[in-house]
Protein backbone atom coordinates (compact mmCIF):
# COMPACT_ATOMS: atom_id res chain seq x y z
CA UNK A 1 0.00 0.00 0.00
CA UNK A 2 0.98 3.83 -0.67
CA UNK A 3 0.02 5.81 2.05
CA UNK A 4 -0.03 10.13 1.92
CA UNK A 5 -0.71 11.21 5.09
CA UNK A 6 -1.52 14.96 5.37
CA UNK A 7 1.47 15.52 2.55
CA UNK A 8 1.72 19.52 1.25
CA UNK A 9 3.98 20.93 -0.87
CA UNK A 10 5.35 24.44 -1.07
CA UNK A 11 8.11 26.07 -3.59
CA UNK A 12 8.86 29.34 -2.81
CA UNK A 13 6.17 30.41 -0.38
CA UNK A 14 3.56 29.45 -3.02
CA UNK A 15 1.55 26.49 -2.36
CA UNK A 16 1.35 23.23 -5.19
CA UNK A 17 -0.25 20.60 -3.10
CA UNK A 18 -2.48 21.56 -0.16
CA UNK A 19 -2.42 19.16 2.90
CA UNK A 20 -3.54 15.68 1.34
CA UNK A 21 -4.58 12.10 2.73
CA UNK A 22 -4.88 9.37 -0.32
CA UNK A 23 -4.22 5.64 0.07
CA UNK A 24 -3.49 3.27 -3.17
CA UNK A 25 -4.07 -0.44 -2.69
CA UNK A 26 -1.69 -2.61 -4.51
CA UNK A 27 -2.70 -4.13 -7.74
CA UNK A 28 -4.80 -0.92 -8.49
CA UNK A 29 -5.10 1.27 -11.41
CA UNK A 30 -5.13 5.25 -10.25
CA UNK A 31 -6.20 7.36 -11.95
CA UNK A 32 -4.70 11.57 -11.37
CA UNK A 33 -7.67 13.87 -13.38
CA UNK A 34 -6.92 17.29 -13.95
CA UNK A 35 -6.01 20.46 -15.87
CA UNK A 36 -2.87 21.64 -16.78
CA UNK A 37 -1.22 22.88 -13.21
CA UNK A 38 -3.67 21.11 -11.20
CA UNK A 39 -0.67 19.55 -9.10
CA UNK A 40 -0.88 15.89 -11.02
CA UNK A 41 3.03 16.09 -11.80
CA UNK A 42 3.91 17.05 -8.30
CA UNK A 43 1.93 14.34 -6.01
CA UNK A 44 3.60 11.84 -8.16
CA UNK A 45 6.79 13.30 -7.57
CA UNK A 46 6.31 13.11 -3.83
CA UNK A 47 4.80 9.88 -4.36
CA UNK A 48 8.39 8.15 -6.28
CA UNK A 49 10.27 10.22 -3.55
CA UNK A 50 12.01 12.40 -5.93
CA UNK A 51 10.49 16.09 -4.02
CA UNK A 52 10.01 15.58 -0.01
CA UNK A 53 6.93 17.00 1.61
CA UNK A 54 7.05 20.54 3.08
CA UNK A 55 4.53 18.90 5.25
CA UNK A 56 3.21 15.37 6.14
CA UNK A 57 4.41 11.18 5.70
CA UNK A 58 4.82 9.07 2.60
CA UNK A 59 4.43 5.63 3.69
CA UNK A 60 4.95 2.70 1.72
CA UNK A 61 3.39 -0.96 2.77
CA UNK A 62 3.16 1.29 6.25
CA UNK A 63 7.19 1.82 6.33
CA UNK A 64 7.54 5.79 6.24
CA UNK A 65 9.69 6.61 3.36
CA UNK A 66 9.04 10.19 3.14
CA UNK A 67 13.34 10.78 3.27
CA UNK A 68 14.55 7.53 1.62
CA UNK A 69 16.12 8.38 -2.16
CA UNK A 70 14.12 7.24 -5.39
CA UNK A 71 16.86 5.07 -6.36
CA UNK A 72 16.49 2.72 -2.68
CA UNK A 73 12.73 2.03 -3.74
CA UNK A 74 11.01 -0.35 -5.89
CA UNK A 75 9.43 2.66 -7.87
CA UNK A 76 9.60 3.11 -11.54
CA UNK A 77 8.24 6.03 -13.73
CA UNK A 78 7.51 7.16 -17.49
CA UNK A 79 7.03 10.25 -19.13
CA UNK A 80 5.12 11.91 -21.55
CA UNK A 81 8.50 12.49 -23.57
CA UNK A 82 9.40 8.81 -23.19
CA UNK A 83 12.96 7.67 -23.67
CA UNK A 84 14.96 4.78 -24.72
CA UNK A 85 18.63 4.85 -25.67
CA UNK A 86 19.06 4.97 -29.55
CA UNK A 87 22.14 2.99 -29.81
CA UNK A 88 21.21 0.03 -27.82
CA UNK A 89 18.55 -2.43 -28.85
CA UNK A 90 15.05 -3.23 -27.40
CA UNK A 91 16.69 -6.08 -25.11
CA UNK A 92 19.06 -3.72 -24.08
CA UNK A 93 16.89 -0.65 -23.22
CA UNK A 94 14.40 -3.16 -21.16
CA UNK A 95 17.66 -4.80 -19.26
CA UNK A 96 19.32 -1.39 -17.90
CA UNK A 97 17.66 -1.11 -15.09
CA UNK A 98 18.50 -4.92 -14.29
CA UNK A 99 22.36 -3.89 -15.25
CA UNK A 100 22.69 -1.16 -12.68
CA UNK A 101 20.81 -3.48 -10.01
CA UNK A 102 23.64 -6.00 -10.68
CA UNK A 103 21.06 -8.98 -11.75
CA UNK A 104 22.98 -11.89 -13.11
CA UNK A 105 22.60 -12.38 -17.00
CA UNK A 106 20.04 -15.24 -16.87
CA UNK A 107 17.37 -13.56 -14.41
CA UNK A 108 18.15 -10.50 -16.81
CA UNK A 109 17.43 -12.42 -19.61
CA UNK A 110 14.52 -14.14 -17.87
CA UNK A 111 13.04 -11.12 -16.84
CA UNK A 112 13.36 -8.74 -19.71
CA UNK A 113 11.54 -11.84 -22.01
CA UNK A 114 8.86 -12.08 -19.82
CA UNK A 115 8.71 -8.09 -19.95
CA UNK A 116 8.39 -8.11 -23.63
CA UNK A 117 6.17 -10.79 -23.56
CA UNK A 118 3.67 -8.84 -21.57
CA UNK A 119 4.15 -5.56 -23.96
CA UNK A 120 4.06 -7.83 -27.46
CA UNK A 121 8.45 -6.83 -27.62
CA UNK A 122 9.41 -10.19 -28.19
CA UNK A 123 9.50 -10.08 -31.88
CA UNK A 124 11.39 -6.71 -31.84
CA UNK A 125 14.08 -7.49 -29.22
CA UNK A 126 16.49 -7.15 -31.96
CA UNK A 127 15.78 -3.94 -33.15
CA UNK A 128 16.74 -0.18 -32.56
CA UNK A 129 14.29 1.99 -30.96
CA UNK A 130 14.47 4.30 -33.97
CA UNK A 131 13.54 1.23 -35.83
CA UNK A 132 10.02 0.88 -33.98
CA UNK A 133 6.68 3.08 -34.16
CA UNK A 134 5.90 5.56 -31.95
CA UNK A 135 3.47 3.12 -30.14
CA UNK A 136 6.23 0.45 -30.02
CA UNK A 137 8.66 3.07 -28.80
CA UNK A 138 6.62 3.68 -25.62
CA UNK A 139 5.78 0.22 -25.04
CA UNK A 140 9.68 -0.12 -24.62
CA UNK A 141 9.98 2.28 -21.85
CA UNK A 142 7.02 0.75 -20.58
CA UNK A 143 8.58 -2.76 -20.11
CA UNK A 144 11.77 -1.01 -18.58
CA UNK A 145 9.76 0.23 -16.04
CA UNK A 146 7.79 -3.09 -15.42
CA UNK A 147 11.10 -5.05 -15.81
CA UNK A 148 11.75 -3.79 -12.39
CA UNK A 149 9.14 -5.61 -11.07
CA UNK A 150 7.98 -2.29 -8.98
CA UNK A 151 5.76 -1.92 -6.31
CA UNK A 152 4.99 1.56 -7.90
CA UNK A 153 4.64 3.14 -11.32
CA UNK A 154 3.64 6.39 -12.14
CA UNK A 155 2.65 6.99 -15.56
CA UNK A 156 2.80 10.75 -16.24
CA UNK A 157 0.75 11.21 -19.78
CA UNK A 158 2.28 8.79 -21.11
CA UNK A 159 0.26 9.19 -24.28
CA UNK A 160 -0.15 12.50 -25.11
CA UNK A 161 2.36 12.35 -27.82
CA UNK A 162 1.16 9.26 -29.41
CA UNK A 163 -1.86 9.95 -32.24
CA UNK A 164 -5.10 8.55 -32.10
CA UNK A 165 -4.34 5.11 -33.37
CA UNK A 166 -1.78 4.45 -31.32
CA UNK A 167 -3.49 5.78 -28.22
CA UNK A 168 -6.13 3.79 -28.57
CA UNK A 169 -3.82 0.67 -29.08
CA UNK A 170 -2.36 1.58 -25.58
CA UNK A 171 -5.11 2.13 -23.67
CA UNK A 172 -6.48 -1.09 -24.32
CA UNK A 173 -3.32 -2.27 -23.26
CA UNK A 174 -2.15 -0.61 -20.39
CA UNK A 175 -5.04 -1.94 -17.76
CA UNK A 176 -3.95 -5.88 -19.06
CA UNK A 177 -0.46 -5.03 -18.09
CA UNK A 178 -1.30 -3.58 -14.31
CA UNK A 179 -3.75 -6.63 -13.70
CA UNK A 180 -0.52 -8.89 -14.93
CA UNK A 181 1.94 -7.14 -12.97
CA UNK A 182 0.37 -6.52 -9.50
CA UNK A 183 2.12 -3.20 -8.97
CA UNK A 184 0.02 0.33 -7.58
CA UNK A 185 -0.31 2.05 -11.16
CA UNK A 186 -0.82 5.85 -10.79
CA UNK A 187 -2.11 7.53 -14.35
CA UNK A 188 -1.85 11.57 -15.05
CA UNK A 189 -4.04 12.41 -17.78
CA UNK A 190 -5.96 16.10 -18.43
CA UNK A 191 -8.29 13.66 -19.81
CA UNK A 192 -12.21 12.23 -18.65
CA UNK A 193 -12.57 9.95 -21.16
CA UNK A 194 -9.20 8.38 -20.91
CA UNK A 195 -10.06 8.21 -17.22
CA UNK A 196 -13.29 6.51 -17.58
CA UNK A 197 -11.40 4.42 -20.49
CA UNK A 198 -8.59 3.51 -17.76
CA UNK A 199 -10.99 2.30 -15.17
CA UNK A 200 -9.86 1.67 -11.86
CA UNK A 201 -10.16 5.01 -9.36
CA UNK A 202 -10.09 8.25 -10.17
CA UNK A 203 -9.01 11.16 -8.19
CA UNK A 204 -9.85 14.41 -9.39
CA UNK A 205 -7.57 17.41 -8.72
CA UNK A 206 -8.23 21.20 -9.08
CA UNK A 207 -5.66 23.62 -8.23
CA UNK A 208 -3.42 21.43 -6.06
CA UNK A 209 -6.26 19.81 -4.12
CA UNK A 210 -8.03 16.25 -4.62
CA UNK A 211 -11.69 16.67 -5.11
CA UNK A 212 -12.60 13.69 -4.71
CA UNK A 213 -11.01 9.64 -4.85
CA UNK A 214 -12.66 6.13 -5.98
CA UNK A 215 -14.03 4.15 -8.29
CA UNK A 216 -14.03 5.83 -11.99
CA UNK A 217 -17.17 5.27 -12.86
CA UNK A 218 -18.71 6.31 -9.47
CA UNK A 219 -16.97 10.02 -9.47
CA UNK A 220 -17.82 10.82 -12.95
CA UNK A 221 -21.59 9.94 -12.10
CA UNK A 222 -21.81 11.22 -8.45
CA UNK A 223 -19.38 13.70 -8.02
CA UNK A 224 -19.57 15.82 -4.42
CA UNK A 225 -18.95 19.22 -5.40
CA UNK A 226 -18.68 21.81 -8.76
CA UNK A 227 -15.22 21.69 -9.05
CA UNK A 228 -15.17 17.57 -9.64
CA UNK A 229 -18.18 17.71 -11.89
CA UNK A 230 -16.02 20.63 -14.45
CA UNK A 231 -12.81 18.50 -13.67
CA UNK A 232 -14.70 15.27 -15.01
CA UNK A 233 -16.52 16.47 -17.72
CA UNK A 234 -15.12 16.82 -21.87
CA UNK A 235 -16.16 19.60 -22.76
CA UNK A 236 -16.79 21.33 -19.05
CA UNK A 237 -20.23 20.83 -17.38
CA UNK A 238 -22.42 23.53 -17.97
CA UNK A 239 -24.06 25.71 -15.39
CA UNK A 240 -26.64 28.17 -14.05
CA UNK A 241 -28.43 29.75 -11.26
CA UNK A 242 -32.01 28.12 -10.96
CA UNK A 243 -34.26 28.09 -7.97
CA UNK A 244 -36.46 25.19 -6.51
CA UNK A 245 -39.88 26.54 -5.80
CA UNK A 246 -42.03 23.66 -4.83
CA UNK A 247 -42.52 20.95 -6.90
CA UNK A 248 -40.82 23.80 -9.83
CA UNK A 249 -37.53 23.42 -10.73
CA UNK A 250 -37.34 27.29 -12.72
CA UNK A 251 -34.20 28.11 -14.74
CA UNK A 252 -33.01 31.40 -14.82
CA UNK A 253 -34.62 32.43 -18.01
CA UNK A 254 -38.30 31.17 -16.54
CA UNK A 255 -38.46 27.73 -18.51
CA UNK A 256 -39.63 25.00 -15.64
CA UNK A 257 -39.61 21.74 -15.50
CA UNK A 258 -41.36 19.37 -12.50
CA UNK A 259 -39.05 17.85 -9.62
CA UNK A 260 -40.58 14.78 -8.03
CA UNK A 261 -39.32 11.44 -6.08
CA UNK A 262 -36.25 12.37 -3.92
CA UNK A 263 -35.76 15.83 -5.00
CA UNK A 264 -39.36 16.34 -3.45
CA UNK A 265 -37.27 16.65 -0.44
CA UNK A 266 -34.87 19.55 -1.46
CA UNK A 267 -35.45 22.77 0.41
CA UNK A 268 -36.66 25.50 -1.49
CA UNK A 269 -34.32 28.10 -2.48
CA UNK A 270 -31.67 29.19 -4.96
CA UNK A 271 -29.33 26.59 -6.76
CA UNK A 272 -26.67 26.28 -9.15
CA UNK A 273 -27.68 23.60 -12.20
CA UNK A 274 -24.84 22.28 -13.59
CA UNK A 275 -25.36 19.68 -16.73
CA UNK A 276 -23.07 17.71 -19.16
CA UNK A 277 -22.49 19.00 -23.14
CA UNK A 278 -24.00 15.50 -24.31
CA UNK A 279 -27.56 16.16 -22.63
CA UNK A 280 -28.67 19.27 -24.32
CA UNK A 281 -30.37 17.97 -27.70
CA UNK A 282 -31.98 18.83 -30.41
CA UNK A 283 -34.56 16.93 -29.75
CA UNK A 284 -37.16 16.01 -26.24
CA UNK A 285 -36.00 13.00 -24.57
CA UNK A 286 -39.08 12.61 -22.79
CA UNK A 287 -42.03 14.42 -21.24
CA UNK A 288 -40.52 16.54 -18.89
CA UNK A 289 -37.76 17.96 -20.93
CA UNK A 290 -37.43 21.46 -21.00
CA UNK A 291 -36.75 23.69 -24.05
CA UNK A 292 -34.05 26.63 -23.47
CA UNK A 293 -33.67 28.64 -26.38
CA UNK A 294 -30.18 29.61 -27.14
CA UNK A 295 -28.11 31.53 -29.50
CA UNK A 296 -25.60 30.23 -31.80
CA UNK A 297 -21.81 31.27 -31.54
CA UNK A 298 -19.83 28.53 -33.28
CA UNK A 299 -20.26 25.29 -34.42
CA UNK A 300 -17.23 22.74 -34.60
CA UNK A 301 -18.43 19.73 -36.86
CA UNK A 302 -15.73 16.91 -35.67
CA UNK A 303 -17.44 14.23 -38.01
CA UNK A 304 -19.54 12.09 -36.05
CA UNK A 305 -20.43 14.92 -33.53
CA UNK A 306 -21.11 18.27 -33.70
CA UNK A 307 -19.92 21.16 -30.78
CA UNK A 308 -22.31 23.75 -30.54
CA UNK A 309 -20.72 26.96 -28.80
CA UNK A 310 -24.22 28.81 -27.21
CA UNK A 311 -25.24 31.61 -25.60
CA UNK A 312 -28.03 31.30 -23.19
CA UNK A 313 -28.87 34.72 -21.61
CA UNK A 314 -25.23 35.59 -19.28
CA UNK A 315 -24.32 32.14 -19.82
CA UNK A 316 -22.15 30.37 -21.82
CA UNK A 317 -22.48 26.33 -22.62
CA UNK A 318 -21.27 23.70 -24.94
CA UNK A 319 -23.55 21.26 -26.47
CA UNK A 320 -22.25 18.10 -28.25
CA UNK A 321 -24.82 16.52 -30.39
CA UNK A 322 -24.89 13.94 -32.60
CA UNK A 323 -24.28 14.39 -36.31
CA UNK A 324 -23.57 16.83 -38.62
CA UNK A 325 -25.19 20.23 -38.41
CA UNK A 326 -24.48 23.36 -40.69
CA UNK A 327 -26.09 26.21 -37.97
CA UNK A 328 -25.35 29.50 -38.82
CA UNK A 329 -24.11 31.84 -36.47
CA UNK A 330 -25.90 34.47 -34.51
CA UNK A 331 -28.90 31.98 -35.34
CA UNK A 332 -31.43 30.27 -32.19
CA UNK A 333 -31.58 27.16 -31.85
CA UNK A 334 -34.04 25.20 -29.33
CA UNK A 335 -32.00 22.95 -27.59
CA UNK A 336 -33.71 20.20 -24.65
CA UNK A 337 -32.76 19.32 -21.24
CA UNK A 338 -34.12 16.38 -19.65
CA UNK A 339 -34.09 16.89 -15.41
CA UNK A 340 -33.21 13.73 -14.50
CA UNK A 341 -29.89 14.57 -15.73
CA UNK A 342 -29.43 18.28 -13.96
CA UNK A 343 -27.41 18.11 -11.18
CA UNK A 344 -27.72 20.61 -8.28
CA UNK A 345 -25.29 22.16 -6.67
CA UNK A 346 -25.51 24.75 -3.04
CA UNK A 347 -24.22 27.95 -2.92
CA UNK A 348 -20.98 26.71 -1.56
CA UNK A 349 -20.64 24.50 -4.26
CA UNK A 350 -21.43 21.78 -2.81
CA UNK A 351 -23.82 18.29 -4.31
CA UNK A 352 -27.33 19.43 -3.29
CA UNK A 353 -29.10 16.03 -1.58
CA UNK A 354 -26.56 13.92 -2.72
CA UNK A 355 -28.91 10.90 -2.19
CA UNK A 356 -31.13 12.06 -4.49
CA UNK A 357 -28.34 11.25 -7.38
CA UNK A 358 -28.02 7.33 -7.10
CA UNK A 359 -29.25 7.12 -10.64
CA UNK A 360 -27.74 10.07 -12.44
CA UNK A 361 -25.57 9.40 -14.97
Amino acid sequence: MLELRDVSMKVRGRTHIYNTDLKLEPGTMNVLLGPTLAGKTTLMRLMAGLDKPTTGQVLAHGKDVTGMRVQDRKVAMVYQQFINYPSMTVFDNIASPLKLMGKSKAEIDAAVRKSAEMLRLTEMLDRKPLELSGGQQQRCALARALVKESDLVLLDEPLANLDYKLREELRAEIPRIFRDSGAIFVYATTEPEEALLLGGNTATLFEGRITQFGPATDVYRHPKDATTARVYSDPPMNFTPCRKEGGQLIMADGTSAPVGGAFADLADGDYRAGFRPNHLNLNAESDQSMALTCTLGIAEITGSETFLHLHHGDDKWVALVHGVHDFEAGSDITLWLDPKHIYLFDADGQLALPAAYAAAA
